[in-house]
């Protein structure tokens, strides 16, 4: 899976924006915690879940059910958007 090629991103430095192109039935823009901007980036290439859940284990102290649970929570709201494509 990977980003719908109707979005991109940006990194203001603070946080990552998702910003739709037009070409999807959401237009608008998302911002997104230092967290939800990781995943997001990750998802710039095609990925899976475990291989996000992974490169987060890397990067962030963490429990990986916290960090798994994160990641289904964030792909499911940008699903809702239709910011995914799998």
């Amino acid at each position: 899976m990977k980003l719908n090629k109707g979005f991109i991103t940006h990194d203001d430095g603070s946080e990552k924006l998702l910003v739709s192109t037009g070409t999807s039935k959401f237009s608008g823009l998302v911002r997104s915690n230092e967290t939800a901007g990781f995943i997001i980036g990750c998802l710039e290439n095609d990925t899976t879940e475990a291989e996000i859940v992974a490169k987060m284990q890397k990067k962030y102290d963490g429990p990986k059910e916290a960090m798994e649970r994160d990641v289904k929570n964030i792909i499911a709201q940008l699903r809702k958007i239709g910011a995914i494509d799998d």
